[in-house]
């Protein structure tokens, strides 16, 4: 097990791919290789994001995503064929990168953690850590998100604290178990097939 702290403060920023707002890049990867670092080579990316009026979603062709409003309450995605429905926080949706969607803002601006993946080339997995309690953890990437406050969590035995919008990384070659100890975080699992 590797861990690695990565503090709010190092965050870098990149604009949407339509250019309608700015993504707070906590992590991501890129294919091994790649000269530029973009949309292309992408492989995951996990960001947050503030949506703070109504607006098209950025056409990603390719992409898995999921999402889950973390500051805020109110938002439901509209698509031509179904809407998700994000008004209570902590609620994850998953659409894909192709499905045209416009925000609609019942009560006001949101915060968002966004985990998006190419599709075929990782599996993902976004939920909130609410309750105390173990759970087991797969090998591959999980980022802890204090998205809440400060909080602490239990790996394996040894209790890390994460402050307020800090995310603790850590990658597992092996299956591993992870406990909510006190506050709450989010949770987001990355697993490379190919």
């Amino acid at each position: 097990m590797k861990t690695t702290l990565l503090k709010s403060e190092a965050y870098t920023r990149s604009p949407w791919k339509n250019g309608g707002g700015v993504f707070t890049d906590i992590a991501d990867a890129h294919r091994a290789g790649s000269p530029v670092k973009d949309w292309d080579s992408l492989l995951w990316r996990f960001a947050s994001t503030p949506i703070v009026a109504p607006g098209p979603f950025s056409y990603m062709p390719g992409i898995d995503r999921l999402q889950m409003v973390v500051g805020g309450r109110g938002l439901v995605l509209k698509s031509p064929t179904q809407d998700f429905d994000e008004r209570e926080p902590f609620t994850t949706v998953r659409f894909t990168g192709e499905t045209e969607i416009v925000t609609a803002l019942e009560s006001g601006p949101v915060e968002v953690v966004n985990l998006m993946a190419r599709r075929g080339a990782a599996e993902i997995a976004l939920l909130a850590l609410r309750e105390p309690g173990e759970r087991q953890l797969p090998a591959g990437t999980h980022l802890v998100y204090a998205a809440h406050g400060d909080c602490q969590i239990r790996l394996d035995g040894e209790d890390f604290s994460i402050s307020h919008e800090d995310t603790l990384k850590v990658e597992l070659t092996g299956a591993s178990t992870v406990a909510l100890v006190a506050g709450l975080a989010v949770l987001a699992s990355i697993r490379i097939v190919s």
